[in-house]
């Protein structure tokens, strides 16, 4: 979400925070906050499962709705493992968080579900987090049901075969050259200790979901539908999945981590249709109807064959810095135009690398010298560009201190962009450094962010700047003093002469 904040300025870094626990958000709803009628309800899912346990298991894809619903389809997966696994990496669509060509990784400490504590692996997610296709960004899983409905079906099952440590990763909208990018530095974080799970429903029919590409025969239609999509996970083809779910429209909510899954694979692995169900079946009606498949794959994972791609430089060139501003005023001059977001091509400017990395940004715009707009996003949810693109328009029409700006202002406009890190939380008020660290304060559901620069500028202490945040937060000014939290952020602040 786009906010209107002030201005920044400089750079900096801050220190490590030290790793949080993220908690079960879906406890009580999706499934039972009571340990005891949770177990009761897992044990009455995988009673009847029927299957073999293998010791070759590398991987699933594993249905991730309620339990009443996709439970016994996700049970009889994982009723197929017979062994332990040091790491387990759970991979799932981010149904709420908006994110585009990144995926989001915790560095968090555990994972918390009413069957207890599940130790996160730091060491795989610090990995991770070295490439900027993977971000920590831990708000995201609040309320995500995608990683959190495997966790306490792998506590139930694993229990019997020891502890694991867990990688939780939410896949944002990632285009096929991004899947291909994680999927090689995935591949570098697994051995034969490793299983991987791709959560994701499949076909979602109806008008809940406003997708009914059939009416009559909907039962074995939707079955079709979804053994087309197998019929590409069966050859461990990531392509031709990607091809079927575009040419198709299916609804497969976890199309991405499937992707990222397949391409992870090597075509030496063998996969197996463990179960499939549908909720229509569950509820014997097929008004609105979602499917389940529980997938195995079976093999070795590939032998590494090197480091994946190294991290791409996050600092800007001046190059890419006066691209970064030519690319904010020709999109507000196309958008006046045409009234709606160009691409970088439609603009005739080239994104480099470092352009592509994601961060979020500010846009500023002034009109002989007084301010005109400023919205930007406060987390990195997409590559740097595309939140300059959006900040520019926001910043030019949806900030509501101003009228929208005119085609005929806009020769007279001046614009700056402040390309942020990722927030970090501080202890007290007494860590932030006024002219290098942007502010967020947040205290009883209310929030505000001051960028680095509005201190200087004003020329305000802390105690000045932080009364001031409480009172834009809609707080009394010594808010501040008592029960507030407060995270740290930089910015690289650039603009037009």
């Amino acid at each position: 979400m786009a906010v209107a904040f002030g201005i920044g300025l400089s750079v900096g870094t801050a220190a490590e925070p030290p790793r949080m626990e993220l908690a079960s958000s879906l406890a009580g709803t999706w499934y039972p906050a009571d340990p005891n009628a949770l177990k009761a309800q897992l044990e009455r899912c995988f009673a009847k499962t029927g299957v073999s346990p293998r010791q070759d298991v590398i991987a699933l894809i594993q249905p991730h709705a309620g339990y009443a619903y996709s439970g016994p389809t996700a049970a009889k997966g994982l009723a197929l493992i017979g062994r332990s696994y040091q790491r387990i990496i759970v991979i799932g669509p981010s149904h709420h968080f908006p994110a585009q060509e990144i995926l989001i990784v915790p560095r968090a400490r555990s994972f918390r579900t009413p069957l207890g504590e599940i130790p996160l692996d730091d060491q795989t997610i610090d990995r991770l987090l070295k490439h900027t296709l993977f971000q920590d960004l831990p708000a995201a899983f609040e309320g995500e049901n995608s990683v959190e409905i495997q966790l306490p079906l792998l506590q139930f099952h694993q229990a019997a075969y020891g502890g694991f440590r867990l990688v939780p990763i939410l896949a944002g909208q990632c285009s096929a050259e991004t899947i291909t990018k994680a999927a090689a530095i995935m591949r570098t974080c697994v051995d034969p200790n490793t299983l991987v799970v791709a959560s994701s429903d499949f076909t979602h029919y109806g008008p809940n979901y406003q997708y009914i590409p059939f009416k009559d025969n909907v039962s074995q239609r939707l079955k079709d539908l979804d053994m087309g999509a197998f019929a590409a996970i069966a050859a461990i083809d990531p392509r031709a999945f990607l091809d079927y779910q575009r040419r198709t429209g299916a609804t497969i909510c976890g199309y991405i981590p499937v992707a990222i899954l397949l391409s992870m694979l090597d075509r030496s692995a063998r996969s197996q249709l463990v179960e499939y169900t549908t909720s229509g079946q569950v509820t014997s009606d097929y008004t609105n109807s979602v499917s389940y498949l529980s997938v195995a794959f079976t093999g070795t994972w590939p032998v590494k064959s090197g480091p994946a791609e190294p991290p791409v430089e996050a600092t800007l060139s001046d190059a890419d810095k006066r691209s970064l501003l030519a690319l904010a005023r020709k999109t507000i001059v196309y958008f006046l135009g045409h009234d709606k977001a160009p691409s970088p091509s439609d603009l005739g400017i080239q994104v480099s690398d470092a352009m592509k990395v994601p961060r979020a940004a500010f846009v500023t715009l002034k009109r002989h010298g007084d301010l005109r707009g400023c919205i930007g996003d406060v987390l990195p949810r997409q590559p740097l560009y595309q939140s300059v693109i959006a900040n520019a328009i926001n910043a030019a029409v949806n900030d509501t201190r101003f009228n929208p700006v005119t085609a005929s202002e806009c020769n007279d406009l001046t614009i700056e962009i402040s390309a942020l890190t990722v927030p970090k939380p501080v202890a007290s008020a007494d860590q932030i450094r006024l002219g290098t660290d942007g502010v967020i304060l947040r205290k009883g559901g209310q929030s505000a962010l001051f960028l680095p620069q509005v201190a200087p500028e004003q020329r305000w202490d802390i105690q000045q700047t932080l009364t001031q945040l409480s009172r834009k937060a809609g707080l009394p000014g010594d808010a501040w003093r008592e029960g507030a939290s407060f995270q740290v952020f930089q910015a690289e602040v650039f603009g037009e002469r």
